[in-house]
């Protein structure tokens, strides 16, 4: 083993990481950024109690238990300087991304020797990598740039903003010294409602699928992640974007036999309802009966707030008072 800290995406990364041997020390991120407030001017400390307070508000953890694992996290990284090489591992989709934006951010304000920091980014799946595997992309290894970080703390700041008009200007930006980079901005900005269905692609996906057929849940989480080119969305998020869709009064999905429980039953099954099928068609804007409450790194989404998404001309606009 060689003394390194690789700070990566999550457990089952750090698990296939430590048998293939790579390094004494492992720091997993473990953020959903795609969810919940991203809000700028924060330094780590007051962010992880944002963040630790939404995720625990999600039912996704006890909240002493959430907010102890983010301090220890932000420990942790503190000390990265003590090591002589730190290496970031991420993965090529949106989820990996803007753990990799944040990381690097705050090692732009916070700058170990100029060849300590290093890192591996490619489109290969960390957790299912057998050890062999693992340890072969390692050849990727490549030390971070001066340029590389002012360029995450440029996507970092526009991501934190107010207001999408940033984060949407990546698009026509030269943002190749991190590769993955413009794919994520693109995917990011299709979870904004699309103009005429006020629905986020995976929303729409997940219509067009039980459209097709009616699945049970578990089944349909599968279908979805077959649909992504570069799957991100964890299961949990999943389930609430079905009880999201499912919890209204005029609901766009309903499951039978029984509302949607978690975990899902195997004898369920989610079926598409005749207001689903209208915001398919764009006959029906589901923002007219389902008010917006959302989080997109930066952008709080209301009634009062409104943010579409063309996907015809990759642009956000906002709705006029």
């Amino acid at each position: 083993m060689t003394s390194r800290l690789i700070i990566t995406n999550g457990d089952a990364a750090v698990d296939v990481m430590k048998r293939a041997g790579l390094a004494d020390h492992f720091l997993p991120w473990r953020d959903v950024l795609y969810e919940g407030p991203v809000l700028a001017g924060l330094d780590l400390t007051s962010l992880s109690t944002l963040r630790a307070r939404f995720i625990s508000d999600r039912g996704w953890g006890e909240p002493e238990r959430v907010l102890h694992s983010f301090r220890e996290r932000d420990r942790e990284l503190e000390r990265a300087g003590n090591y002589p090489r730190i290496t970031l591992w991420f993965e090529h989709d949106l989820y990996d991304q803007l753990q990799i934006l944040q990381v690097l951010d705050w090692f732009c304000h916070h700058r170990p020797d100029p060849a300590a920091l290093s890192m591996v980014c490619t489109k290969n799946y960390l957790g299912p990598s057998s050890p062999d595997e693992i340890s072969a992309l390692m050849a990727h290894e490549e030390e971070v740039t001066t340029d590389q970080l002012e360029l995450a703390h440029h996507a970092w700041s526009a991501f934190t903003a107010p207001d999408p008009i940033p984060w949407t200007s990546l698009l026509d930006e030269e943002t190749s010294l991190l590769p993955f980079l413009r794919g994520a901005v693109l995917r990011l900005l299709e979870e904004y409602p699309h103009s005429g269905r006020g629905l986020s692609r995976t929303a729409l996906a997940i219509l067009r699928l039980i459209e097709q057929e009616s699945l049970p849940p578990g089944s349909l989480f599968a279908r979805y992640m077959e649909s992504e080119e570069h799957r991100f969305l964890g299961d949990a998020s999943f389930w609430f974007i079905l009880n999201s869709l499912a919890g209204s009064v005029t609901p766009l999905i309903h499951t039978q036999p029984e509302p949607l429980t978690l975990p899902a039953s195997s004898h369920q099954t989610v079926v598409i309802t005749n207001e689903g099928r209208e915001c398919l068609t764009g006959n029906r804007n589901s923002l007219d009966t389902h008010p917006i409450d959302q989080w997109i790194g930066g952008v709080h989404l209301t009634p009062d707030n409104r943010w579409w998404w063309d996907p015809d001309t990759q642009t956000v606009r906002k709705e006029e008072a």
